[in-house]
């Protein structure tokens, strides 16, 4: 197996994997309010934002880790491509 193709599915792996995460955030966190419940007879509209902020922290390391990995690579695909180019003109 040659070493482009592997290459390019492991950073379209990363773009996709990094798509999903980032649909789930979105559809996670369309249902956090902007407000801040003061009133103790909103007490379930507060439990309700507490959980989705705890969901959400949960995700973001992983969302961090998949997006320094992207970065990594596309550097890595950027980097093999110039290294080609001047290795032809050599």
């Amino acid at each position: 197996m040659q070493f482009v193709p592997v290459m390019w599915a492991i950073w379209v792996l990363l773009v996709l994997f990094f798509l999903v995460l980032k649909v789930y955030t979105g559809r996670l966190s369309r249902d956090e309010d902007d407000q801040l419940v003061l009133d103790d007879s909103f007490q379930h509209v507060r439990d309700e934002q507490a959980a989705i902020v705890s969901r959400l922290n949960k995700v973001q390391p992983v969302v961090r880790t998949v997006m320094v990995l992207l970065a990594v690579m596309t550097l890595f695909v950027v980097g093999y491509y110039v290294h080609d180019v001047v290795r032809q003109f050599q």
